[in-house]
């Protein structure tokens, strides 16, 4: 039976990212929306939380505990709730530590995983989506190829988070099995191997407050133990579409929360606006939506943390989410009437973050 009551550490975990979120991400919302970065000092609070280094294994430097995708989620979507941009910031790292602490060799843990370990923050990242319409997880357009003892990466990738800061990369492409076909693979980069460009900063209609950017991969030779095991790719797959989907809950609740105490407050004719019918019967929709979206994403997080296959269930998560996040933000935007559209609100904010959820792909991770 499926069971989602969360034990003691999952509760501690979660109300002290509740705090951080709510008394720390969320005042500095608005000004790291405006000036298009985020400050130094937060993103150091939030290193200081250890939500990478928890899952990192005692040897290498970490605390050791046990990865479940569950208290991923949690995670996530606290985080979230106070600001994705600076929720994709601070999780980014996590797009290569877990990957390498399930799939990579002894030798590779070795060598990378204790800089993440460290007591400033350590910026990392995924290079999973293409800039092309019909990019597709299980089939990226980006090649790999043996070449003697080593491989040789070919291909074009977008929405790369802290894409000018990270010295190691998690690459998706796809592996030549020598039969004409091929499967996805993750492989691990450094920024310094010849052949791997860094673009300029991408200018995107949300996630405003974070970097991201474009990374070009010309026949960049990678040694053969820097891959993962191939086995754990669509694991990978939907550890990331179950991140996704509980930022979506996330940037939803948040828009909700705010348009439920703006209706509240707000007084027309005589009374609160939540005491009409058509605004109350949108608030009751919006919260039934929300907790059907936190209950998808569970759903496939519990199944990871059994090591069943969720394909399918972190699927549904993420497409639900991606459709359900927009309409109600567009909800939360439209319960504020004019007043929804400045900028002096946060709902057009979340709005804007919410419409990017249809098209991302592995910029968080459970």
């Amino acid at each position: 039976m499926i069971n989602f009551d969360l034990d003691e550490e999952q509760k501690l975990i979660r109300d002290t990212v509740v705090g951080f979120a709510r008394e720390e991400i969320r005042p500095c919302a608005r000004e790291a929306d405006e000036k298009g970065a985020i400050a130094p000092a937060l993103i150091q609070k939030g290193w200081d939380l250890g939500l990478v280094q928890n899952t990192i294994p005692e040897e290498y430097g970490g605390y050791g505990s046990q990865h479940s995708a569950v208290t991923g989620a949690v995670v996530a979507e606290e985080l979230a709730y106070g600001s994705l941009s600076i929720a994709m910031h601070l999780l980014a790292p996590r797009l290569v530590t877990l990957p390498l602490v399930e799939l990579g060799s002894p030798e590779l843990k070795k060598a990378l995983l204790p800089r993440f370990c460290g007591a400033e923050f350590a910026p990392a990242s995924a290079a999973v989506m293409e800039p092309r319409f019909d990019f597709d997880l299980s089939a990226p357009a980006t090649t790999l190829r043996r070449e003697g003892d080593d491989y040789v990466l070919s291909g074009t990738k977008c929405y790369v988070p802290l894409g000018g800061q990270s010295e190691i990369f998690l690459v998706l492409a796809s592996l030549a099995n020598g039969d004409g076909t091929g499967r996805s693979t993750a492989v691990i980069v450094r920024r310094d191997t010849p052949g791997l460009h860094v673009g300029a900063r991408e200018k995107n209609m949300g996630l405003k407050a974070l970097e991201t950017a474009g990374v070009t991969l010309d026949a960049c030779k990678v040694p053969r133990e820097n891959l993962l095991d191939g086995d754990g790719v669509q694991r990978l797959c939907n550890l990331w579409r179950v991140g996704l989907a509980a930022m979506a809950v996330g940037v939803t609740r948040a828009a909700y929360d705010y348009a439920r105490e703006y209706a509240k407050e707000r007084r027309a004719f005589g009374q609160a606006i939540a005491q009409k019918q058509a605004i109350a019967f949108m608030l009751a929709e919006m919260a039934t939506e929300v907790d059907a979206m936190r209950l998808l994403a569970w759903e496939a997080a519990w199944k990871l943390d059994r090591h069943e296959d969720a394909t399918r269930e972190a699927y549904l998560a993420k497409r639900y989410a991606a459709d359900t996040a927009l309409h109600i933000c567009d909800n939360a935007v439209q319960v504020l009437g004019g007043h929804g559209y400045i900028r002096d609100h946060l709902v057009e904010l979340f709005l804007r973050d919410a419409r990017g959820f249809a098209t991302f792909e592995g910029m968080a991770t459970a």
